[in-house]
């Protein structure tokens, strides 16, 4: 049990904005002692009924930054969602940035690109993305020491991204109401889920945490930060000191009971291609594919 705090750490600005319709939580993440910044997890409205794309919630961000007068450095992305799809290009137009993501990335690539019938031309080696992060990675925003931490199991190219006092762990934890992240979609892993969750929780008590999405559990008000020593002691999924056979029995018969994602199908075809769309067929329209043979759990091609 780590009992380290983290005092001397730069602890920075962080900016929580909420998107409804997924339940996720984009973030401007901010040097405290400059005006720069970086976009985490951020979400292109989708109109999955109409075929319409939106950037309501992105605008919101970047009228953020705008009035803030920040510059993007990163524009990350935690994995490859299931749930919503990614503006970082659209952002990225408007604002710059770089767009990172885990090296892992060319694991889902092989695996999605099989699944969606992807074709030759969609390249299966991360290069839709600016920066692939390794584990260990360091970087900075502004003047601000940043690593990232990989950590699989929810997907192979999970990421938590530590930067100053604050983790951003994506999906790998909920808030201790809210548990742990499934593990049953292709390429995911019950057990290597447990392993990144105690890389988490070896971080100093006081490390804010910041999840990716919250469904305010019991009708509970919305939240999105919470402590690596909170997660520890309360979160349902983890407390009276769980071993790692016993969360993966508990992982593997809580996920037999989950439907898939509403939006798991444009999302994951989209967020490979580092929120790009695939490219337009002969008469210049785009389309998302459905493969009517369904996506099984931990499915391979």
């Amino acid at each position: 049990m780590s009992s380290k705090n983290c005092q001397d750490q730069v602890s920075p600005l962080v900016k929580g904005f909420f998107h409804s319709e997924s339940s996720t939580i984009s973030y401007v993440v901010q040097d405290p002692q400059s005006n720069s910044c970086a976009i985490i997890d951020s979400v292109l409205d989708l109109n999955y009924a109409s075929g319409t794309i939106g950037h309501t919630h992105a605008d919101a961000m970047i009228e953020y930054v705008e009035t803030h007068q920040l510059s993007v450095e990163w524009l990350i992305e935690t994995h490859v969602h299931a749930d919503h799809l990614s503006a970082a290009p659209y952002i990225q137009q408007q604002r710059g940035g770089k767009i990172g993501i885990a090296k892992q990335i060319v694991e889902v690539q092989e695996v999605f690109g099989k699944i969606f019938n992807a074709g030759t031309e969609f390249q299966r080696d991360g290069g839709q993305f600016d920066f692939l992060f390794s584990d260990r990675s360091q970087y900075t925003i502004g003047e601000m020491a940043a690593h990232a931490m990989h950590t699989p199991g929810h997907t192979p190219a999970c990421m938590t991204h530590v930067i100053g006092d604050a983790a951003f762990v994506g999906d790998t934890l909920f808030m201790p109401d809210g548990g742990t992240a499934r593990a049953d979609f292709p390429g995911g892993d019950a057990a290597q889920l447990y392993n990144s969750i105690q890389k988490i929780l070896s971080l100093p008590d006081d490390t804010r945490i910041f999840v990716c999405h919250d469904y305010g559990p019991n009708g509970r008000d919305i939240a999105w930060q919470t402590t690596v020593g909170d997660e520890r002691l309360m979160n349902i999924h983890l407390a009276d000191g769980a071993n790692e056979a016993e969360f993966v029995a508990m992982r593997t018969k809580r996920d037999a009971t989950l439907s898939m994602p509403s939006l798991i199908m444009p999302s994951i075809q989209v967020n490979m291609r580092a929120g790009h769309m695939p490219a337009s067929e002969a008469n210049g329209e785009v389309y998302l594919k459905v493969p009517l043979s369904g996506l099984k759990a931990n499915k391979t091609p």
